[in-house]
């Protein structure tokens, strides 16, 4: 059915600024809603009574004023939801939108929530608030669009929630196409950004400002006092692509990625929280480009991510670099930070790729070192000592360090840029927090240009009587709570669950396995007792859910061809253990759906038997498993392996983030043994995990066209050892790309061709 679209309007001439008198009108339904919009003045509010509105396209177009604005919001905050194919538009002036839950759909649109209804006409002195957007994806990953559009001035996007975005696009972008939207002084404050599962890709940030070309223009706007939880969406959690933001007072918590200034310049970053857990080296902290930059107060506690995600990683630039690449570091300020058991936290010539010009092209050479920057009145405590605190992809010759300090836990440091060696204690803090607070009042404090505006620290006292080094100028009693999420995002809702007990319901026959499996709920077990289970029709995973056996337990599917035994739908999280699984030779034996993945599936095979089908897995395109294992598992007699290759369009996406195969026996497996594919070449998708150990592979590979066992171009992260292969009739069992983090070890091939290294593979520019 074509979608309701309902139009709010409000005109007038003139209305008094002492105007207080509010007419409220209560909206059953969208038929309602038309009728009362007619006679609306600025003052006046819309509550949309609790209950479900679908397949609506809400536009509020309006004039209020700042002491009466116009305002539509939920009769019961969190009880109004908007569901199906919805948007919402607004744009006028003094225009408030508050208490609804976009959910169980997606926006027929380019975005869920915009700041703007044409062009044109956008929303300024505006706000959306106390609002929750809970995996309302398009049904495609490769169907970009965004949840919350920001245009115009002066506008808010406040305490609101928003999780769950698997398709592409950033969560939340700030616009700045036109002058109506240029110096816009938005804030998006007191959210509660919840996990953003990883994209599998590029354009997965939880935060963009603006875009390469308007990456010259000043948008100031303020991103504070928000939580960031498990924003692992991709290597950008925010991307600064505009001037003058401030990025102020926010918690990143177990988050995959850092804050970027991708484009644009003098962005101040101060006084946020980046907590890690120590183990994890894909959290990062904050990556460095273009001119002018202050980041100062921050605190990196546990982050251990690595070159992009490094807690500081400044990067080179590339000379002349156009909008859209990366212009070299200048002028940039990093101080008053302090740095808690994390790795290597500075990291200087990030992204140099000079060994790899003769397959890029000039302009693509990231050679100019950072200038005129200064790396001052820090703190680096490491509980165990890191001998390579500093790290230098590139010489750090434009780079002043002065005043910093470390407690190495007695572990020299060589390349030491003048650190100065304390013993240091620490100190709790609260939230599982540990930092030294004193023991170097001592040191100095470096005095450069415009550091008497650093009138604050991390805490908000004053630097101006009592300065120190580090983001914590005072000691005393402090006892944060900066996981307490009732501090952020929407006053009525919680993304914490209860953990459900696991129930387990024992299977006898065919039809109890059909009917179980899709009376189960999320988390249940499904046990098989000793039998075969012959079935036509494919099984259905579309939850969380175990399918095991104790004893010997055969699936023997034999449904059309080119169908899989085990369908893998949005949401599905599938673990098989202990079970043979066989086919008639035509069909999949696992599958993604071949269209409508709006979000991810997941999948664990062990201790089974997989033969006799066509595909052993077949993922098709736009589909994405964060993790895919197999391990003590047998394949035979199929034609073809695991393949997860069909994202060809070179955009940098691909099909799981970490492909898992350990301790398995492939044997009489034709082509695509493992196919596993990246394309397009660009560093922000740093991603795809490949891992082939302790396994054995014969008589594999006869039909594979290009004369190789194991395909993974364009994985960049690749571990191959402890693996036989024997008998498989091709030139190559693999062929590692030596310039990424591909190797292989302790491998045996007899009679298997070779395995070959090629330090540059030539990749499609994406761009």
């Amino acid at each position: 059915m074509k979608n309701l679209i309902l139009v709010i309007t409000t005109l007038f001439l003139f209305i008094s600024c002492n105007e207080t008198s509010v007419n409220s009108i209560l909206v059953n339904n969208s038929s309602e809603l038309l009728d009362a919009v007619k006679e609306l003045k600025a003052g006046d509010e819309i509550v949309l009574k609790k209950g479900t509105y679908k397949d609506v396209e809400i536009k509020l177009i309006g004039e209020g004023t700042e002491n009466n604005p116009i305002k539509l919001k939920a009769e019961t905050p969190g009880e109004v939801f908007i569901e199906g194919a919805s948007s919402l538009e607004i744009s006028g002036d003094y225009l408030e939108v508050s208490g609804l839950f976009f959910r169980n759909g997606h926006s027929p649109k380019t975005n869920v929530i915009a700041f703007r209804t044409s062009p044109k006409e956008v929303a300024n002195h505006s706000k959306v608030t106390n609002c929750v957007i809970l995996d309302f994806n398009n049904l495609e990953r490769d169907q970009d669009n965004l949840w919350v559009q920001l245009y115009g001035k002066h506008n808010e996007f406040s305490n609101s929630y928003l999780a769950g975005k698997t398709n592409g696009g950033p969560t939340l972008r700030v616009d700045l196409k036109g002058n109506q939207s240029i110096r816009n002084y938005h804030k998006i404050i007191n959210n509660h950004f919840g996990p953003r599962p990883r994209k599998g890709g590029a354009r997965g940030e939880t935060i963009q400002l603006g875009s390469s070309f308007t990456s010259m223009s000043p948008s100031n706007t303020l991103i504070a006092n928000n939580l960031f939880e498990e924003c692992n969406g991709e290597v950008e959690i925010i991307s600064s692509k505009t001037n003058f933001n401030i990025i102020k007072n926010n918690v990143f918590y177990k988050s995959e990625g850092s804050v970027v200034t991708r484009h644009g310049n003098y962005v101040t970053v101060d006084g946020n929280y980046f907590i890690g857990d120590g183990v994890n080296d894909q959290y990062g902290g904050i990556r460095i480009i273009n001119t002018g930059h202050w980041v100062i107060n921050n605190l990196f506690y546990k982050i251990k991510g690595k070159n992009f995600r490094s807690p500081i990683a400044i990067m080179n630039g590339i000379p002349k670099s156009p909008l859209n690449r990366y212009n070299q570091v200048t002028d940039v300020v990093v101080a008053y930070n302090t740095f808690v058991d994390s790795s290597s936290p500075w990291q200087f010539g990030v992204g140099t790729n000079i060994a790899q010009a003769d397959v890029l092209p000039k302009s693509e050479i990231r050679s100019a070192r950072p200038l005129r920057t200064e790396v001052v009145n820090n703190i680096i405590y490491n509980s165990e000592g890191d001998a390579n605190p500093i790290i230098e992809h590139d010489k750090a010759d434009g780079v002043t360090f002065a005043n910093n300090i470390i407690d190495n836990n007695g572990v020299e440091v060589e390349n030491n840029h003048g650190l100065i060696t304390k013993d240091l204690t620490l100190t709790d803090i609260g939230s599982n927090l540990s930092v030294p607070t004193s023991g170097f009042d001592d040191v100095e404090v470096y005095k450069g240009y415009d550091f008497e505006t650093i009138t604050n620290d991390l805490l908000g006292n004053s630097r101006e009587k009592a300065n120190t080094i580090g983001a914590i100028a005072k000691a005393g009693d402090i006892n944060l709570d900066l996981l307490d999420k009732s501090k952020y995002g929407a006053d009525w809702f919680s993304n914490e669950v209860e953990a459900k007990e696991t129930t387990t319901h024992t299977v006898a026959n065919a039809s109890e396995l059909v009917s179980k499996l899709e009376a189960a709920e999320s988390g249940d077990i499904l046990s098989l007792n000793e039998g075969v289970y012959n079935i036509s029709e494919s099984l259905i995973v579309n939850k969380t859910i175990t399918i095991q056996s104790k004893g010997n337990a055969e699936i023997v599917y034999a449904g059309a061809e080119n169908t899989p035994a085990i369908e893998l739908h949005p949401y599905g999280k599938l673990t098989v253990k202990n079970i043979k699984l066989k086919g008639t030779g035509s069909q999949q034996a696992f599958a993604s759906l071949k269209k409508n993945m709006s979000n991810h599936f997941g999948l664990e095979v062990l201790d089974s038997e997989i033969s006799n089908f066509n595909y052993a897995l077949k993922v098709y395109k736009q589909s994405f498993s964060e993790e895919i294992i197999f391990k003590n598992t047998a394949i035979s007699d199929c034609e073809n392996g695991l393949e997860l290759s069909e994202e060809t369009n070179d955009r940098g996406d691909y099909n799981t983030e970490y492909l898992t195969v350990d301790n398995c026996k492939f044997t009489n497996v034709k082509q695509n043994v493992i196919d596993y594919y990246r394309g397009g070449y660009d560093e922000s998708t740093i991603g795809g995990n490949l891992l082939v150990t302790n396994s054995t592979f014969t008589n594999s590979g006869a039909k594979e066209k290009n004369g190789m066992l194991l395909n993974h171009r364009g994985i960049v992260n690749v571990n191959i050892n402890n693996n036989t292969f024997k008998n498989n009739k091709v030139q190559f069992v693999s062929i590692l790309w030596g310039a990424k983090n591909n190797v292989q070890s302790n491998n045996t091939l007899i009679n298997s061709g070779k395995i070959k290294t090629e330090e540059n593979l030539k990749q499609t520019l994406m761009y």
